[in-house]
């Protein structure tokens, strides 16, 4: 399991830019897709005040961001 979990939808432009941004910056991630994946939403709703937004990206430490750039993430794992 990686540092990183990434929530996304097939259909959300924001989520495959973030995923290509990881992927070229080199950086491991689980792409879980709300709508496959039983309880993600569930999970996803959790860190947004109810709301599916994705991408939420939920980190090792139990922190999440929602639609980050791969600049945010970065600079999160490196703190």
């Amino acid at each position: 399991m990686s540092e990183l979990t990434v929530y996304t939808t097939s259909w959300c432009p924001y989520c495959h830019r973030l995923a290509m941004d990881l992927d070229r910056a080199g950086i491991e991630f689980d792409d879980i897709d709300i709508e496959q994946t039983p309880d993600a939403a569930t999970i996803v709703e959790g860190f947004n005040n109810g709301n599916r937004t994705v991408p939420t990206v939920v980190f090792a430490d139990g922190t999440a961001m929602t639609n980050p750039s791969v600049a945010q993430v970065t600079a999160k794992l490196g703190s």
